[in-house]
């Protein structure tokens, strides 16, 4: 990660909640400011994970996104508002973070991630958050991730489940064993076509905002050092069931 950066006297009294935690503090604070997280998906997930980021005062926040906003995505992207209809999501994203906390700096990658041009972005951030909505860019951003040594914080929703984890794979555990990857996981995508879209198979919007806040979480866990991050251990969300459980999962390859 980054090393520390000061704040100065508003950003003080800004995460004065942050600063009164001994967990946190000013180090941790300090630390909020200089990491440079990149987001994948300014939409369902990506929205309250960036708000949340950016509330907390991470200091550079990338945002990859090749979409525009749609009248059917404000039922549960937060970020965006009615007027920004038609617009790229990364640039109203951007001014909706900039209204909330003008200390962020925002990048905006308005492209789909590829394998032509993932490496060279992953390259400039201490951390990503994959919310992206499609097997193809998941499993790319984690072998991605993998390849670079860069922590992932990767979610997934569809109508009233979530899921996430958290991937360190270029890693070793307390015992000495080396983290599990996204393919230990989930060793292959589905077949296309096997798992229906939101689009076909619909949503509830609140769900994107209890995984993408969760991914936050975990981000900021990442960031401070504090607590035990999802290494190894996918979260399950039941949201008609309001009920979590967690499974662990170990490296399987050789």
């Amino acid at each position: 990660m980054t090393t520390a950066a000061t704040l100065d006297p508003s950003e003080i009294a800004r995460y004065a909640r942050h600063i009164v935690l001994p967990e946190i503090g000013g180090p941790g604070q300090q630390k909020l400011k200089a990491a440079r997280v990149l987001v994948i998906g300014a939409g369902g997930l990506g929205a309250p994970a960036l708000q949340y980021l950016a509330a907390a005062g991470v200091g550079t926040l990338g945002i990859a996104d090749d979409d525009v906003v749609s009248l059917s995505n404000l039922q549960r992207q937060v970020i965006h508002a009615t007027g920004d209809i038609g617009r790229p999501k990364v640039e109203s994203a951007a001014s909706a973070i900039d209204a909330l906390n003008p200390h962020v700096k925002v990048v905006a990658h308005a492209l789909r991630l590829g394998p032509e041009n993932a490496e060279a972005i992953f390259k400039a951030y201490d951390l990503v958050v994959d919310g992206s909505d499609n097997f193809d860019t998941r499993y790319l951003a984690a072998d991605t991730a993998e390849t670079m040594a860069v922590p992932l914080v990767t979610g997934a929703v569809g109508r009233f489940d979530g899921s996430l984890t958290v991937l360190k794979p270029y890693e070793t555990d307390a015992e000495g064993h080396p983290n599990p990857s996204y393919r230990d996981l989930f060793p292959s995508p589905p077949p296309p076509g096997a798992v229906p879209t939101c689009a076909e198979a619909g949503i509830i919007g609140a769900l994107t905002g209890v995984i993408g806040t969760l991914q936050a979480m975990e981000a900021i866990k990442l960031i401070t050092g504090i607590g035990e991050p999802l290494v190894g251990r996918l979260l399950l969300y039941d949201a008609l069931a309001a009920q979590f459980n967690t499974i662990r999962y170990r490296r399987g390859r050789a």
